[in-house]
C-alpha cells in the first residue's frame, strides 16, 4: 500500500514538473491546447476534410445560417474560442485551420497563398452545400473572406473583415512578424496590442521568438513573392458585390484604422464597427466590446 502511494505521489509530482515546463517554456503550445480544447467543452466537432493538399481540420457546430471564421496567420481555430459560444445558437459555425496552420496539413514546407486559397474553397464547399454562407477573419483571414467573396459572391451573403483585407499595405518597419530577439518580440507586441492591455511576459516572447522561426507564419512569410497576385485594388473592391461589414481594434498599428478608411471608401456597401483599446486580434485582446461589435455586424 506504501509503495502504491509513492508511487502515485511520484507520477504526481511529473505531472506538475512537466506542467511547469509548459508554462515557462512552451506557454504557445499549452494555449494552443487550452483554446482548441474550448472549442469541444462549447460543443463543436473536429472533422477532418481531404484535399488535394492533405487532411485539413475545421470545427463545426451549432444551428442556423452558415458563418464561416478564419484566423490570421500564424494562428489557428482556437482564436475565436471567446466568441464561439454566443454564436452558435443562431450560426451554423465553421472554425478552419488554414492550410498549414492548426492541425491542417502540410505541417512543413512554404504555403503559397494560392494553396492557402485552394483549400479554403474546398473546406467551405464541404461545409456549406452551396448554401451561401457569412464569411469573416481576421488579418489574414479577412484578406482570404474578401477574395473569396470577391470570386464567388453568390456563395457569400455578407463579409466581417476584422483588422485586415486585400489592398496592398504600408509596412511599419518597427513591426517584426518573425522576430529573431526577445526585444523585436516586445516592440512587435507594443504596435499590435493597445498600450494599456497586459503586459505580455518574458518567457512567452521567449516562445514567440522560438516559434516565429518555423511556424506557418515564417512558411507564409517566404512565399511573399505569391502574394501579389492574390491583393485587390481599390478599382475592384467598388466592383464587390458583397456587403462588408468592417470590425476593427482601433489601437492596431500593423492594420491602422486608415487601413479600414481606405477599404471603406472604395466599397460601395460598407460598415464600419470600431473596437476600442484593443488592436490587431480583438477577439483575443478584448473579447467582450469585440462580441458586441461582431453581433452588430451580423445583424446590420
Amino acid at each position: 500500500m506504501k509503495v502504491g502511494f509513492i508511487v502515485i505521489g511520484v507520477l504526481v509530482g511529473l505531472s506538475l514538473l512537466g506542467m511547469l515546463w509548459l508554462v515557462l517554456k512552451r506557454p504557445l503550445t499549452l494555449w494552443d491546447w487550452t483554446t482548441r480544447r474550448a472549442l469541444l467543452k462549447a460543443g463543436m466537432q473536429k472533422l477532418t476534410i481531404p484535399s488535394e493538399w492533405g487532411p485539413q481540420t475545421v470545427f463545426v457546430g451549432g444551428q442556423g445560417k452558415p458563418l464561416v471564421l478564419l484566423h490570421g496567420a500564424g494562428d489557428h481555430a482556437g482564436t475565436w474560442f471567446r466568441a464561439v459560444s454566443s454564436l452558435l445558437a443562431s450560426h451554423r459555425v465553421i472554425l478552419l485551420d488554414l492550410l498549414g496552420h492548426g492541425d491542417s496539413a502540410p505541417h512543413t514546407g512554404p504555403l503559397p497563398t494560392a494553396d492557402i486559397f485552394g483549400a479554403l474553397e474546398t473546406v467551405i464547399a464541404s461545409q456549406t452545400s452551396d448554401q451561401p454562407c457569412i464569411i469573416g477573419g481576421n488579418s489574414l483571414g479577412a484578406w482570404m473572406a474578401m477574395v473569396y467573396a470577391y470570386r464567388h459572391p453568390d456563395k457569400v451573403e455578407r463579409v466581417v473583415a476584422i483588422n485586415g483585407g486585400p489592398l496592398l499595405g504600408q509596412p511599419n518597419p518597427e513591426i517584426k512578424l518573425t522576430p529573431t530577439t526577445r526585444e523585436e518580440a516586445r516592440i512587435t507586441m507594443r504596435h499590435l496590442r493597445d498600450a494599456a492591455s497586459p503586459r505580455i511576459p518574458d518567457h512567452v516572447l521567449d516562445d514567440t521568438v522560438r516559434r516565429a522561426s518555423r511556424g506557418p507564419l515564417a512558411r507564409f512569410s517566404a512565399t511573399a513573392a505569391t502574394m501579389f497576385p492574390w491583393l485587390l485594388t481599390e478599382d475592384q473592391l467598388r466592383e464587390m458585390r458583397v456587403p462588408v461589414k468592417l470590425v476593427w481594434g482601433v489601437s492596431d498599428q500593423l492594420m491602422p484604422l486608415s487601413y479600414a478608411r481606405r477599404m471603406l471608401q472604395a466599397l460601395p456597401n460598407a460598415v464600419l464597427f470600431p473596437v476600442e483599446a484593443c488592436g490587431h486580434v480583438p477577439q483575443q485582446e478584448a473579447p467582450k466590446p469585440f462580441a458586441e461589435a461582431l453581433s452588430q455586424a451580423l445583424k446590420a
